[in-house]
């Protein structure tokens, strides 16, 4: 082991879920334009497992991140910052050899190719992670251990610890799989389909885009990526402004509910997967109906989608369950626009 863990991990065990993944330092322009030309950067946070993270916690749950960042400023400022949004830290490991990942990126839309990313985490400390260094008593401590395909990208020792905590075991928590297909992270990209097929296939409950599918397993609409992973106990297909699908039971005992997304007034697309997931876990365990689990996954994404960065404070509990108790005539008239989560803000409909 080449690293420490920063301090004990005995408050992990009292973690409802627990995400594992690379934050990096994240350098955000000061105004649009190419990254040749921005002259200065304010410094975020991102990373798909310790955003999930923090939107538990902001949300009232008791959520902890595990994972491995430098012994040097930007290591210290990643577990400040996950810290300071309520998350347990107390499993993430120090590396003192090895720095913390950053990146840099331009103020357009990365929903579209009009955007630059200039990751610097080839070497990271958190790509030093496996099997060997990571403390599984803090990553089985929860009810919930959540996982994502970013992970498996970074290193083979990465691939390797993702592999084992997907493996059957006696005990084991319910694993999330996001499976976040991220081409341009893969130095085999020929391999990262069937590696992303068999680590969601693993897993108990499984989030994938309509359109990573189809990219990365050349399969089109919900059924087909349901018959290409009938193994999830469940499997949220997202479909973008369309909505969501869920395939809840096995195989032809499915139960299916699709439901629709919000309208909304975009500021941001960064970070809405991640704010769905922790909504959709939120409602999970909370043991609220597939429907209304879809549902706040919907709003949580909707909180994120107003505001500029990954993360933000999310509706209050009891709004959140006042909208999405609502009818389905009700919900389709709502539309969401900057400010929306405030206490003092109403809610439009047309």
């Amino acid at each position: 082991m080449s690293g420490t863990p920063a301090r004990t991990a005995d408050a992990a065990t009292t973690a409802e879920v627990v995400c594992l993944g690379e934050s990096m330092v994240t350098f955000l322009p000061s105004q649009p334009g190419r990254l040749a030309d921005v002259p200065s950067f304010g410094r975020g946070i991102g990373g798909a497992e310790s955003n999930v993270a923090c939107a538990l916690a902001a949300a009232g749950h008791r959520a902890a991140w595990v994972s491995r960042v430098g012994a040097d400023g930007f290591g210290d400022h990643l577990v400040e910052a996950v810290a300071g949004y309520g998350v347990d830290t107390c499993a993430v490991q120090r590396d003192p050899v090895r720095p913390t990942g950053i990146y840099f990126r331009t103020a357009t839309d990365r929903a579209t190719d009009v955007h630059e990313v200039a990751y610097y985490r080839a070497g990271s400390a958190a790509s030093a992670m496996s099997p060997d260094n990571v403390p599984y008593e803090a990553l089985f401590a929860g009810r919930v251990l959540h996982l994502s395909g970013i992970t498996a990208a970074l290193s083979a020792g990465c691939l390797a610890l993702l592999h084992d905590l997907t493996a059957p075991r006696p005990g084991r928590p319910l694993i999330s799989f996001d499976v976040n297909h991220r081409p341009g992270l893969w130095r085999d990209a020929d391999a990262a389909p069937e590696v992303l097929l068999d680590l969601a296939r693993r897993s108990d409950l499984v989030f994938v885009g309509e359109d990573e599918a189809e990219e990365a397993w050349g399969v089109k609409g919900a059924e087909a990526i349901r018959a290409a992973l009938p193994e999830p106990g469940v499997l949220v297909v997202k479909r973008g402004s369309d909505g969501a699908t869920v395939f809840s039971g096995a195989g032809e005992a499915d139960d299916v509910t699709a439901v629709p997304a919000l309208r909304v007034d975009v500021v941001a697309p960064v970070g809405a997967g991640d704010a769905f997931a922790a909504g959709f876990l939120s409602a999970t365990l909370r043991e609220l109906p597939v429907r209304d689990r879809v549902r706040h996954g919907h709003l949580m994404a909707a909180a994120v989608l107003t505001v500029p960065g990954d993360l933000t404070a999310p509706p209050a509990r009891a709004h959140a369950d006042a909208l999405a108790a609502l009818d389905d005539e009700a919900w389709g008239t709502l539309r969401l626009g900057p400010g929306w989560t405030g206490h003092d803000q109403e809610v439009r409909t047309t």
